[in-house]
């Protein structure tokens, strides 16, 4: 996805600044990270409290295959089809985001 449209993606929170990192992007507001697109796929920052909502949704939690073939899940989660639709619902997806990112404090 080039920055345009990420930028696009996230106007509902505001501006969000682009870097390229882990051969993917991060995605930060306000200084703070809130999304990675990786191999292609945009991820939402979650946490203990909204990710029983991503999961709701149907979304799906980024994992990895750990050193011993375990998967390492991360604090990321799929975006929910509909919102792709919808700039007001992906607005309230990537809100959930960004006070994920502010609760890691």
């Amino acid at each position: 996805m080039d920055n345009a449209g990420i930028e696009e993606m996230f106007q509902g929170l505001g501006p969000v600044t682009v870097k390229r990192m882990f051969g993917g992007k991060g995605i930060y507001h306000m200084g703070r990270i809130i999304a990675v697109e990786v191999r292609d796929e945009m991820l939402l920052k979650a946490d203990e409290k909204s990710a029983p909502e991503f999961a709701a949704a149907g979304a799906t939690q980024w994992a990895y295959e750990g050193k011993k073939g375990k998967p390492v899940k991360m604090p990321y989660w799929s975006i929910p089809d509909e919102a792709y639709d919808d700039p007001d619902l992906m607005a309230k997806w990537v809100r959930l985001a960004y006070e994920a990112a502010l609760r890691a404090e």
